[in-house]
């Protein structure tokens, strides 16, 4: 018998005053079987730096054609395609053919080194790709603050992200691996 998802709820208050997002989040997070608190968490904090009304979590673990957070217009034509962890860079491309913006959050440590390396050449060409890395330290502080009924404040200025659940605070501040090229 396979197991099913784990069902996490979130209250998540954003802050961001790089964008000038000011908004309350009641968010149901299904966490697969094989998804450890830590990726969790960082598709948490991946919906806060990019969140909006139509931006909604995909099936992501489960199937290989959808993307952990994404955003449709209203046409259906995909808008924001965000992917978590360390994807084949086949999956990478076609995300890219697919949606107007592609992020990737990277994390793991030494294991994004290795990945990068091996990735960095056949992605470089992609022009709606950014790809970003969260610090071991950093991904290992928010997993910590993993519970199945979370109240998470989340406050973003100049590229510093704070997310505190009350009692702990964890400070983020990502990695440019690959940013989209100047306009």
């Amino acid at each position: 018998m396979a197991l099913g998802a784990t069902i996490f709820k979130a209250e998540l208050k954003i802050a961001d005053l790089d964008r000038n997002y000011y908004h309350d989040h009641a968010l149901t997070l299904a966490r697969h079987p094989s998804e450890t608190d830590e990726r969790m968490m960082v598709r948490l904090l991946a919906f806060a730096l990019h969140a909006d009304e139509a931006l909604l979590f995909g099936n992501g673990l489960s199937t290989s054609d959808e993307p952990d957070l994404w955003q449709k217009d209203l046409t259906g034509a995909i808008d924001l395609w965000i992917d978590v962890g360390l994807p084949d860079e086949k999956l990478i491309r076609r995300a890219c053919g697919r949606a107007r913006q592609v992020y990737l959050y990277t994390y793991g440590g030494r294991t994004v080194d290795m990945w990068w390396n091996q990735c960095r050449g056949k992605l470089e060409g992609t022009k709606n790709l950014t790809v970003y890395n969260l610090p071991p330290e950093a991904s290992s502080a928010i997993a910590r603050q993993t519970q199945r009924n979370m109240r998470l404040n989340c406050t973003i200025q100049e590229r510093q992200i704070w997310l505190s659940d009350g009692n702990e605070s964890a400070l983020v501040e990502l990695i440019t691996l690959k940013s989209l090229p100047p306009a």
